[in-house]
């Protein structure tokens, strides 16, 4: 039934939209095949970054596609977290027929749910999905997927293929491995978060699905390929970097506009986010962005150095002083 384990690096796209609003299609084209180009393993539409949750379903199967046909034969792994199980099957149906690698389903999101009806719903999805399951646990937006459930889930259900963690919890990866792993050593164990690849890689992690392999692909593969070599010390340093770029990126308001601006930092078309922000906001964003060109241009991406407008780029980027600060010459005005 199952493929091979799921390692490397995925991406999780952003969803550029045209002056109407609507999906850019020929943009998403483009920021694919770029990121294909860069050498990523695959690509993570319909996740968080991609702001599934305010597209339409017909618009959710659009990215899926388009994705699919950009991919080069990179192996996709989609989300599927729609909001019941009919939906979620009909999504898992799609994205089988497109020859998606698996899908990626978070808990069941809104409504608090006990352990028991989070284990029910995953063993019913189990055993109807026609593709691969990644459990996606991410707590801050969806009800969390306890450790117990997981590894019963992981042992009885051939389906289940792996899990992505997005808690921030090391602990919990950490433990995910010792008890997952070892007794099942094809299930998939990604990490969600950047601060933590480079520990999570050291622990035995498979790879990950990260937000700033979309801006700095080359950053992002560098500390992967680094580290699957053992080169530990090196792997280390681009950790390092790497919390700068996804520190302004991911403390931005209304996420995922810090990444966004990634992405138009690096020469993209991203558009206005289906969600507004207020004036104060767009400050912060305009502050951030001035901040984040200056560490891309540092790193090396010239096409980020002409907005670059800070005078001491070895400073600290400390992203809470640059909003409170941002705010209070707003709020004097």
């Amino acid at each position: 039934m199952s493929q091979s384990t799921i390692n490397g690096i995925f991406v999780p796209n952003i969803v550029p939209y045209d002056s109407k609003g609507r999906i850019d299609e020929d943009e998403l084209r483009h920021i694919i095949r770029w990121v294909g180009d860069k050498g990523v393993t695959g690509f993570y539409p319909n996740g968080s970054m991609g702001e599934f949750i305010r597209l339409s379903v017909e618009e959710r199967r659009t990215v899926v596609r388009i994705v699919s046909e950009e991919a080069k034969g990179r192996p996709i792994l989609a989300g599927a977290a729609e909001a019941n199980i009919e939906l979620v099957l009909e999504m898992c149906n799609y994205c089988a027929d497109l020859g998606c690698r698996a899908v990626s389903i978070t808990g069941p999101y809104y409504y608090k749910l006990t352990q028991e009806s989070i284990e029910a719903y995953f063993r019913e999805l189990a055993a109807k999905s026609p593709i691969d399951i990644v459990v996606y646990n991410i707590p801050v937006f969806a009800n969390e997927i306890s450790l117990p459930v997981l590894e019963r889930l992981a042992m009885d259900c051939p389906r289940i293929v792996g899990t992505k963690d997005t808690s921030k919890d090391m602990g919990r990866f950490q433990q995910t491995l010792h008890t997952i792993k070892r007794q099942r050593p094809d299930f998939s164990v990604l990490i969600g978060w950047e601060e933590l690849l480079c520990t999570g890689l050291f622990m035995g992690a498979d790879g990950g699905t990260l937000s700033s392999a979309g801006v700095v692909p080359e950053v992002v593969m560098s500390l992967y390929q680094n580290a699957r070599a053992g080169n530990w010390d090196k792997a280390k340093q681009i950790q390092f970097e790497l919390l700068d770029l996804f520190s302004l990126m991911v403390n931005a308001p209304n996420f995922p506009e810090g990444f966004r601006t990634g992405y138009e930092l690096r020469g993209f078309k991203a558009g206005n986010a289906r969600f507004p922000l207020s004036s104060a906001e767009q400050g912060v964003i305009a502050e951030m962005r001035a901040k984040l060109a200056c560490v891309l241009a540092g790193c090396g991406f010239e096409e980020a150095a002409g907005e670059c407008r800070v005078a001491d780029r070895s400073a600290p980027m400390n992203v809470e002083a640059i909003v409170q600060a941002v705010l209070k010459n707003i709020q004097a005005r």
